[in-house]
């Protein structure tokens, strides 16, 4: 079928040096949506740009941390001699093949870490620290001091909750305080609030089985998990809940998303830690290192 005239723009093309003009024909329609169509063009360009900026964030990020952990394992090296027999129970016989199976758990250990936010641990006072009394330990008793240490650590740290729910600010912290839907009143807040807009994950700051999953009153859409030790990780004001109860979940899992249901006044994240049921400062979990 043949277009219609109407259908059809011819655009003049004019040569500054006085080269022959030359003219396209166009369809019409296709004029008409030029603006569109630079708008597509340009926002992919923007998403573009933006994507790249992030991913170079995120490379960089993970080489500081990276950094970090060769500074750890460095400093590891050099308070061991090169040449001083390892314990008896290494059938390497070298320090050197400790030193790597010890490099193997401070991977593991810091892989935690980083899943919590977190940023590193301490060892100092481990070996002795070359002080008096660490002075009159032998090279086994000191190996067997950092083996126990890491081993202790690689055994509870991804059953112990540790470190953020959420990459975030504070917006509310444990303890009395004025009561956000009446001011004259006080309240006792058993947790911590981080800030977050609607739709942001919430991760598990442990290991655990998933004991409660649905709505808690106040607390709106709400989740606890039970670790070891008698301990349990409540999150709460939830927009959506991810697990069921039952559910076995590890350490860094989207376990929901942050909402503001229940008692609350906006999106946010309400955050608990309970030890044998009574809620403590979640302030003491935040860290490695107590």
């Amino acid at each position: 079928m043949k277009q219609k005239t109407s259908d059809i723009s011819t655009v003049v093309i004019i040569n500054k040096n006085q080269q022959p003009t030359r003219s396209l024909q166009i369809k019409t329609k296709h004029l008409s949506r030029l603006k569109h169509y630079a708008l597509g063009i340009l926002s992919v360009i923007v998403v573009l740009v933006g994507c790249i900026i992030y991913l170079r964030s995120q490379n960089t990020q993970q080489e500081i941390e990276k950094q970090k952990l060769l500074q750890q394992i460095v400093k590891l090296k050099g308070a061991i001699p090169a040449q001083v027999v390892a314990p008896a129970n290494n059938k390497e016989g070298s320090a050197q093949s400790y030193i790597q199976a010890i490099e193997g758990k401070l991977k593991t250990i810091n892989d935690y870490l980083r899943r919590r936010g977190l940023k590193g641990f301490i060892t100092k006072g481990l070996g002795g620290d070359s002080n008096a009394e660490g002075k009159k330990l032998s090279d086994n008793e000191v190996y067997s001091l950092y083996n126990d240490y890491l081993n202790h650590l690689m055994g509870t740290i991804a059953f112990t909750p540790m470190g953020y729910p959420r990459i975030s600010s504070f917006t509310s912290f444990f303890g009395y305080r004025s009561d956000p839907f009446d001011t004259g009143n006080a309240e006792f807040h058993p947790g911590i609030d981080f800030k977050g807009k609607r739709g942001d994950e919430v991760k598990c700051t442990a290991s655990g089985k998933i004991v409660f999953a649905g709505w808690a009153g106040g607390y709106g859409n709400c989740i606890r998990i039970q670790h070891i030790n008698n301990i349990q990780t409540v999150y709460g004001h939830l927009s959506k809940i991810k697990v069921k109860v039952g559910q076995e979940v590890n350490v860094g899992d989207e376990i929901g998303l942050v909402g503001s249901t229940g008692h609350s006044t906006g999106a946010h994240l309400h955050y608990e830690v309970r030890v044998n049921g009574k809620p403590v400062n979640p302030v003491k979990y935040l860290t490695l290192n107590k």
